[in-house]
């Protein structure tokens, strides 16, 4: 079958693909940037990636008629405009309005359970979705999930910070709420297994593991896994505001997923029981089991996708285009430096390694200081690291930066910074004729970005100095 895959660069879209290749499925990735993907699948002929802007109708012309099948992964939780409900419905309208000029005859939706009475904004608008979807000229079968649980997820590395961090927890009153966290693996397994099944065409099913866990049971039974004791607290005055100020200092997130998470979080979500797991053959694992799995792949380096490469985990609107490739020459400020290198080849391997727990070659308490600040002015800070240690592409997070070109074979990284800033910023590196070359690059903004140069100008001496030093020796 050809299939259509939306939100391909996304959490599940990214590990969902390779399962459907595996399955002998010819796969059509849409994305907003062809520069994520195409490098990504060079090499995989079964996979086409398209342009396609699902807020644009005019875009989605590049998406072929030919598709059998379709996922709609598109998902705008932490978006940080206040209509992004009215955001996601227009998307969901563009969807359908395209689709039905297709060949399509399957539509599969992955949204969040949805049968209490009182819902979040969040999943208000996952409910609304459905709705919009549903269509006379296709198929629509919906999957409903809870939390998912699996290396680069959001619950999962927020829990893990908690954890990892915090022997002690003053939590709110919400870490009590109900809820049926299921693996990763086994929602992968729900989406792959549903395509060209006619017998769930026109159905809704929720997805859900074996087990009914409140918050804090999740947090004690992964400390457990980890072996680590914990002793949490929960209080009743912590306003929702304030607990969201707690996870966004505590954890990786960004504070705008931090508030819809909260949000969400004191509303229990509970599955409806029903015969998909034996149709389709799936058996859920327990949280405990999700979580060690989660650490296999972990410890091998060998996360797929991460919730942190996503745009919503930093602060800025701007995606990878060749826009903000081509770096502007005029009204900047550069800082420019060269060496000789050593071994080209090593100094491409400490390049393409730079960032997350590598660090940045020098000065690495200055940089942890500007990841603090930055912060605390609601900034990205240095906490989300990178999802792979030795392999990194086109739009991945790299601690408060953003990919914006990794070509090994042009010996080219590019950088985009997603700090907060009177200004916009592009850190790149390049190594060419036995030279590494690398440069800062600041466009300011008033007299406010002039200032900050100047200012940090004494420490880009130091440190852009000390990194390329080592890079060059690599």
């Amino acid at each position: 079958m050809k299939i259509l895959v939306t939100g391909a660069t996304g959490y599940i879209g990214k590990r969902l693909i390779p399962i459907l290749l595996d399955r002998g499925h010819t796969v059509v990735c849409a994305v907003r940037g062809k520069l994520r993907l195409e490098n990504f699948y060079a090499n995989e002929p079964k996979v086409s990636v398209v342009e396609a802007d699902f807020l644009d109708p005019d875009s989605l012309e590049n998406i072929p008629k030919d598709i059998d099948a379709a996922y709609y992964l598109i998902h705008s939780m932490s978006n940080s405009v206040s209509k992004f409900h009215q955001m996601e419905e227009d998307c969901a309208q563009n969807f359908k309005d395209y689709i039905e000029s297709t060949q399509v005859k399957q539509v599969i939706y992955l949204s969040g359970i949805t049968n209490d009475s009182k819902l979040s904004k969040h999943l208000h608008s996952r409910k609304n979705v459905e709705i919009t979807l549903e269509s006379e000229h296709y198929a629509l079968t919906v999957f409903k999930a809870g939390i998912i649980v699996g290396s680069g997820s959001s619950s999962f590395e927020i829990i893990r910070d908690l954890v990892e961090k915090l022997p002690v927890m003053i939590a709110p009153k919400w870490l009590n709420t109900k809820t049926q966290p299921l693996g990763v693996r086994d929602v992968l397994a729900y989406l792959s297994k549903a395509v060209g099944r006619e017998e769930l065409y026109n159905k809704s099913y929720d997805i859900f593991g074996p087990e009914v866990l409140t918050y804090k049971d999740m947090l004690l039974q992964f400390a457990e896994c980890r072996k680590l004791k914990r002793y949490i607290i929960t209080v009743p005055v912590m306003t929702p505001k304030l607990s969201s100020y707690w996870l966004y200092f505590v954890t990786s997130t960004s504070f705008k997923l931090a508030q819809t998470l909260v949000n969400s979080m004191g509303i229990e979500i509970i599955g409806k029981p029903s015969d998909i797991n034996t149709i389709l053959e799936v058996s859920p694992s327990t949280y405990k089991e999700a979580v060690k799995l989660a650490f296999v792949k972990i410890k091998q380096n060998s996360i797929v996708s991460s919730w942190k490469d996503s745009y919503v985990s930093g602060r800025s609107k701007k995606r990878v285009s060749t826009k903000y490739i081509k770096i502007p020459k005029y009204g900047c400020f550069k800082d420019v430096k060269e060496r000789p290198v050593l071994s080209e080849e090593r100094t491409l391997e400490k390049i393409w390694s730079i960032g997350g727990t590598n660090g940045w070659y020098y000065g690495t308490t200055f940089w942890r200081i500007r990841g603090f600040l930055d912060k605390l002015v609601g900034g990205t800070g240095l906490r989300r690291g990178r999802t792979n240690q030795t392999s990194i592409n086109a739009g991945d997070a790299l601690d408060f930066w953003r990919v914006l070109l990794a070509d090994k074979d042009d010996k080219r990284l590019l950088l985009f910074a997603e700090m907060k800033l009177p200004g916009e910023a592009w850190l790149e590196f390049r190594v060419a004729d036995g030279k590494i070359y690398q440069q800062a690059v600041f466009r300011p903004r008033g007299l406010a970005g002039r200032l900050y140069w100047y200012s940090v100008l004494p420490f880009h001496g130091l440190i852009f100095n000390g990194m390329i030093n080592k890079l060059a020796n690599a």
